[in-house]
């Protein structure tokens, strides 16, 4: 009875042995990549002839290897020939499309945009709207964790400045740490 039990219990765990799988669970699974960087920026600003200047402040997160959320505050009111300043806050979601070192993207963002005017004789005036943008751009990896931004484009839309809207194009280029 004895022999009759152990060989009854050898066949069950080689049945069982099928069924199961040998492989570790993958030890270098991440919750997502974030990286955070700046750049310069250049913008027809759609109200005065002049192109405006400034700074830009950037972020992603890859939340798996194609798709993630993007985050931009543009404050392009440095350098301002017409004393007229566009800034933006945007987030949204994105696209990456991988290749080696060469990360392409597209971006949806939304959120607001503060005008400004900075003229000398008067007071300074400041207004807000609801902006979105469509956009895209190329960051190249430089090493393991620096990313180089080699352009961003940034169609924006102010649906709620006078009966046309403000329509600016915004270009970055800039350099990024990634934590991976």
């Amino acid at each position: 009875m004895k022999r009759l039990s152990f060989i009854g219990t050898f066949a069950c765990m080689l049945g069982l042995v099928g069924s199961s799988h040998a492989q570790a669970i993958p030890a270098a699974t991440r919750a997502g990549s974030l990286q955070l960087g700046a750049g310069v920026s250049l913008a027809n600003s759609d109200y005065t002839p002049e192109k405006i200047k400034g700074i830009t402040i950037y972020g992603t997160f890859d939340l798996t290897r194609h798709l993630g959320i993007e985050g931009d505050i543009h404050k392009v009111s440095i350098l301002t020939p017409a004393d007229v300043g566009e800034d933006s806050y945007l987030i949204g979601p994105r696209y990456v499309f991988r290749h080696k070192r060469f990360s392409p993207y597209a971006k949806a963002l939304f959120g607001v945009g503060r005008l400004q005017f900075q003229y000398d004789t008067s007071p300074h005036a400041t207004f807000t709207y609801g902006i979105y943008a469509f956009g895209g751009g190329l960051d190249i990896r430089a090493t393991h964790h620096i990313n180089v931004r080699a352009f961003d484009l940034e169609y924006q839309r102010w649906p709620g400045f006078s009966t046309n809207g403000l329509t600016p194009i915004v270009g970055t280029i800039g350099m990024a740490y990634s934590f991976r």
